[in-house]
């Protein structure tokens, strides 16, 4: 008998273990989570330098395009499911319950900086805020740091408005992101992170539309691998 061997499986034993232990129950605590989590592994190692097919490769379609495409896809397809969780709410738009989430899940904090939070310009990202004070949903009051600020805090309503919600938000979300396994959403979101990295400090300098292609390949010199 090879014990090696044996040491080996008891040492992804105890990778498993500490995995669900940390990270919930998307693997059943048996053998055949175990498996399954095993399988996974193997399937993202597998193809994880394997070059997919996608549509007009032969002609030529570059895989710039590609992604491109299917993040603009991605978004209509989420804002279509968000629509769905909000229809017969108080809720008019995504928008409004993303900033609410926003505020419950990270505090207190300027109008500029629950805009910026969530990528938008600040002639809608304040027509949403006003939605949500008009709502009772959020206070705006002067800033202790910059008087010309106003910090904008949920209320105990918007809190209960939210909770109403939330249910059918948790379902949307889920549908998003498909029947992707654990491992491959881990994945996902380190290159997500890396993408948002890259394009946040982009955003925040507020470029004019004219100079903005110049300047980011000029300045930030995006990957042409």
């Amino acid at each position: 008998m090879n014990y090696s061997h044996i040491q080996e499986v008891i040492i992804l034993l105890g990778k498993f273990e500490s995995e669900i232990a940390k990270k919930g129950n998307q693997y059943s605590k048996d053998i055949d989570g175990f498996k399954r989590w095993i399988a996974d592994g193997e399937k993202i190692n597998s193809t994880s330098f394997a070059e997919p097919e996608w549509e007009g490769k032969e002609d030529g379609r570059s895989p710039e395009s590609v992604i491109n495409t299917l993040i603009s896809h991605m978004n209509r397809f989420a804002k279509t499911y968000s629509k769905s969780a909000i229809q017969n709410s108080e809720f008019s738009r995504q928008e409004e319950f993303i900033y609410l989430i926003n505020l419950k899940a990270l505090g207190a904090m300027t109008k500029m900086e629950l805009i910026k939070k969530n990528i938008q310009e600040k002639p809608a990202g304040i027509l949403i805020i006003n939605r949500l004070i008009q709502q009772g949903w959020v206070e705006q009051t002067d800033s202790q740091i910059d008087k010309r600020s106003k910090i904008i805090t949920i209320t105990e309503k918007g809190l209960k408005a939210l909770d109403k919600q939330m249910d059918k938000i948790r379902q949307a979300t889920q549908i998003v992101t498909g029947d992707l396994g654990y491992q491959e959403k881990m994945e996902l979101i380190k290159l997500l992170n890396k993408l948002n990295d890259f394009h946040q400090p982009i955003f925040a300098k507020n470029m004019d539309s004219s100079d903005l292609l110049i300047t980011v390949m000029r300045d930030f010199k995006p990957s042409d691998n």
